[in-house]
């Protein structure tokens, strides 16, 4: 069948219309034909039963029930609110169906002592049966449509059931695809991949997932759409990932010079751990390639990303090149700046800082050297993207928490790269991120990076002791904490931070902190605070106490999460930290741990807790590794949230679901790099069809694009 007639307007389907199709195309994406076969059902009912009435009981799943209606009234109910009722009844009794909106519509529609099937969840209030808004066909018509006996329930909103584009309407708009398209569809896989992995054909997967004829074909059916989902997106981002490592040049840094060398042999804190030095020797392996080079590195907090990436800025100086490093944050940023200024402070080399506090006249000098190429690390926020930031030839990109910039403001950090011959050079990009990312998403959010991940703690380091406390053993956390003050430690108390009551939130610590000096008072104890109605002033003040040692405790809401590094603070009590998501429990949690002494998370909450809080408790006392908490913070959120709001769009999968088809992930990845290795143009006689749908997807602004 022509691809074309799949790209007709979604209004010229018999039956839809241009009011129709205007509201699939606002409430539900849908545009083409195509979209509307690829609207998935989210899930299926048995409707193979039909229920009499007398058999009702209390049926919580949804019935169908083939009867009359004898009677139609409208009932007055509440203040000037108007409800339809009308009587059904069949051989064996009688009950209401409600509707309380779209009366007249549905009035005018409704046909008396003619049999309909009625389908819907029934309700049972004072021994009288009730179904509200039920669905409703003609037994005639229920007769003669395509029907299966597995039926299909797709998404809906409230706007389209109220405009009455219910689930059998749309279904009803299925089965007129399927005629007027005679279900012949372009098969989109080569065919030895389909006999190899016993793959239906394209053809019985779309019909199996609309109209199932049965559970092992339904099965069937989603197994090869999930999979074939996958596998176009697994091809784009290796292809990619690859056509980058071909075209894409990147400025070759072959010396591993003075500068690397001295800080190696003379200047390291402490002995590198095995896993930094294998992430140094994939990122030196990428930068003396001649190809632009584009990895990530994870690593959980503390684990030493900030020393891998000064060795990488060395190399990028000793081959003549300016690097910067660019954090979502001023006290991200400064924290960066403060640290890497330590570790190089006997190299005499150039690093400053650049952020929207930046006076102009230490501006001015920054963008001189900057040009003149005598500075030669700039760290940074967002500043750094201005167009009067301009280097003198930048080589080396490094994006901290990456997740947090939108696509074009990486984009321009690009365009800041240095030329060679004549031609812009892009500088190479590492991005680093301290949120652990699962290797599900990771696969398929960054699939066209190379990833590089720092899997152990420096040594010396103590895993942290988590404990879950409730409220009513807050006298003997108090003590606790009191003896590790007498030990000369420091304490953090946070409290949550919840966008919608900024009031709340400050009433929830303040009180917390009247409280605490209660039970802390001056002057054996002394207490810093730090929220968000402060001044930044303030609150740098504050933390400068603390970080100082002149303050015990350290009372903030979640500002603390990235940010400050106080080797001597060892316990982090969370308040409610049922409010906390696991990633930010788990963020907080590694801002204790960073001395040599044994550290403490303790978790406080209320009795009241749901399933999820209770997972995210019991997952943080028993586990340390990021990654694994992530993946059950994938489970428990799923890929939108994790990603954040400016990344929120980018998966927008019809059918796999990265958490529950991990397997099919990877299979699919496993064949596209197989593909890609055999074929990597696609141009072999059998890869045809295959190339043609590629490039119908690439040139589709839907998840590709968005991708790094």
């Amino acid at each position: 069948m022509s691809y074309s007639l799949l790209q007709t307007p979604i209004e010229y389907l018999k039956g839809v219309g241009p009011q129709r199709g205007e509201l699939l195309r606002k409430e539900i994406g849908i545009h083409r034909y195509e979209d509307l076969l690829n609207f998935y059902p989210n899930r299926y009912i048995d409707r193979t039963r039909y229920y009499k009435i007398n058999e009702l009981n209390n049926n919580p799943a949804e019935v169908q029930i083939i009867g009359k209606i004898i009677n139609i009234k409208t009932v007055e109910f509440g203040k000037g609110k108007k409800r339809l009722a009308a009587v059904f009844v069949d051989d064996t009794g009688q009950m209401e169906l409600t509707w309380f909106q779209g009366h007249k519509w549905i009035r005018d529609t409704l046909k008396l002592n003619i049999p309909y099937v009625i389908f819907g969840k029934v309700t049972n209030f004072n021994g009288q049966y009730s179904m509200a808004h039920p669905e409703m066909e003609l037994l005639s018509e229920h007769e003669k449509s395509l029907r299966s006996a597995m039926q299909p329930v797709y998404p809906s909103t409230e706007t389209l059931t109220n405009r009455g584009i219910s689930n059998r309407v749309i279904t009803k708009m299925m089965q007129q695809v399927f005629l007027e398209t005679q279900a012949q569809f372009v098969e989109t896989l080569p065919s030895y991949l389909m006999d190899e992995l016993k793959l239906i054909p394209k053809n019985a997967a779309l019909f199996n997932i609309h109209f199932p004829k049965s559970a092992d074909l339904l099965a069937k059916a989603q197994f090869r759409l999930k999979f074939e989902e996958l596998f176009f997106i697994q091809l784009q981002l290796i292809t990619k990932n690859l056509v980058r490592k071909h075209k894409i040049k990147g400025h070759p840094f072959t010396v591993v010079g003075n500068h690397f060398n001295d800080f190696y042999q003379n200047h390291l804190p402490f002995p590198l751990t095995n896993a930094q030095k294998k992430v140094l020797k994939e990122i030196r392996n990428d930068l003396g390639s001649h190809a632009q080079m584009n990895r990530l590195l994870q690593g959980d907090v503390g684990s030493g990303k900030t020393i891998v990436a000064l060795m990488v800025m060395l190399i990028a100086l000793d081959n003549g090149f300016q690097s910067c490093l660019m954090a979502p944050t001023e006290i991200l940023a400064t924290q960066h700046f403060n640290g890497l200024t330590e570790l190089a402070r006997e190299l005499n080399i150039n690093i400053k800082i650049l952020t929207g506090s930046t006076k102009p006249n230490e501006r001015k000098i920054i963008h001189e050297e900057l040009e003149n190429g005598t500075l030669h690390i700039l760290i940074g926020t967002h500043a750094l993207l201005e167009d009067k930031v301009q280097f003198q030839n930048l080589g080396l990109a490094i994006i901290d928490e990456q997740h947090r910039f939108g696509v074009e403001q990486r984009s321009k950090l690009w365009q800041k790269g240095g030329s060679a011959g004549g031609t812009q050079v892009p500088p190479h990009i590492l991005v680093m991120t301290a949120t652990p990312i699962p290797r599900t998403l990771a696969m398929s959010l960054y699939g066209d990076l190379d990833i590089s991940v720092i899997d152990e703690l420096p040594p010396g380091r103590k895993p942290i002791q988590t404990v879950h406390r409730y409220d009513s053993n807050r006298l003997k956390v108090w003590k606790f904490i009191k003896d590790e003050i007498a030990k000369g430690r420091q304490i953090y108390i946070v409290y949550p931070l919840i966008q919608e009551s900024e009031t709340m939130d400050y009433k929830d610590l303040m009180d917390g902190y009247e409280s605490l000096s209660r039970d802390f008072p001056l002057p054996q104890y002394s207490i810093s605070i730090v929220h968000g109605k402060m001044k930044p002033a303030e609150k740098d003040a504050e933390m400068k106490r603390f970080a100082e040692g002149k303050t015990n405790i350290m009372v903030a809401t979640t500002v603390i999460e990235v940010g400050v590094n106080v080797p001597n603070a060892s316990v982090m009590i969370i308040e409610s930290a049922e409010r906390f998501g696991l990633s930010q429990l788990h963020q907080l949690r590694g801002r204790v741990g960073r001395g040599a002494e044994q550290s403490y998370c303790i978790l406080m909450t209320s009795f009241k807790l749901s399933n999820d809080s209770k997972t995210r408790l019991e997952t943080m006392v028993r586990t340390n590794d990021g990654f694994e908490i992530a993946e059950v913070d994938l489970k428990l959120r799923g890929p939108g949230d994790i990603m954040g709001k400016q990344q929120s769009g980018v998966l927008n999968l019809q059918i796999a679901d990265l958490v529950k088809d991990k397997d099919i992930l990877l299979l699919a990845r496993q064949k596209a790099m197989e593909l890609l290795k055999r074929d990597a143009s696609m141009s072999l006689p059998e890869h045809q069809t295959l190339r043609a749908v590629f490039i119908e997807l690439t040139k589709k602004k839907n998840i590709w694009n968005y991708i790094s």
